[in-house]
């Protein structure tokens, strides 16, 4: 098997060559791009494992190549780098489908780390089931007792982190820093609202219960 492909998307061209330096040295093959075009073009034609992607890109920024990417259907993992205290861009960025972000400056061994474990996640199971609901976590379709039921980003990440641990506690916490990432945009009432909208989806005899002053648990 090859080396692992990985895209970096950075309009800057110093960044871009350090970046794809660090990730040949651990054995990556790095493919550069320097603005939103390039790197659409880039995914069709190399079909990357992983995206590094830049938010702030004149034209077409990190948000939108990822708004596009997701449209299409493309489940590529993609981690943004964002300034130390643009809260706001990592939230859009998450909301838009990215998967992780990582903010400037970083070192390079925390790079490398977010990268593999992207990578590891991309190879987990990508079909999950709890009796007659299971999920394809690439096209974020749920289905229940033979019904198709589409889903959010946001709502197939949570519901991938529920049937992950079917029966045991997901606290809000715990959905907090695995689907939303970053504990300091958002709060614990997002959570709820968002498995007010899985509970809807799902239809009944609901699967989700909550667990008072605790979180949510995954059962029949």
């Amino acid at each position: 098997m090859g080396a692992e492909t990985v895209l970096v998307v950075d309009d800057d061209p110093a960044v871009a060559r350090m970046l794809a330096r660090t990730l040949d040295a651990e054995g990556f093959r790095t493919v550069t791009a320097a603005d939103g075009g390039q790197a659409l073009s880039a995914v069709e034609r190399e079909r990357p494992d992983a995206l590094v992607l830049d938010v702030v890109m004149p034209g077409m920024d990190g948000i939108d190549v990822t708004h596009r990417l997701r449209g299409r259907g493309l489940a590529v993992p993609i981690l943004m780098l964002t300034a130390r205290d643009a809260v706001a861009d990592r939230v859009r960025g998450l909301e838009a489908g990215a998967d992780d972000y990582l903010s400037k400056p970083f070192a390079a061994e925390e790079l490398v780390a977010r990268v593999r474990a992207l990578l590891r996640r991309g190879s987990a199971a990508r079909t999950l089931g709890f009796g007659d609901l299971s999920l394809d976590v690439d096209a974020r379709l749920a289905t229940r007792a033979g019904r198709q039921i589409e889903l959010t980003a946001r709502e197939a990440a949570l519901l991938e982190l529920l049937l992950r641990h079917a029966g045991r506690l997901v606290s809000r916490r715990t959905a907090l820093e695995s689907v939303w990432a970053d504990g300091d945009a958002a709060t614990e009432n997002v959570v709820d609202r968002y498995v007010a909208y899985l509970r809807r989806k799902l239809g009944d005899p609901p699967l989700i219960h909550t667990v008072r002053g605790a979180g949510f648990v995954l059962r029949r």
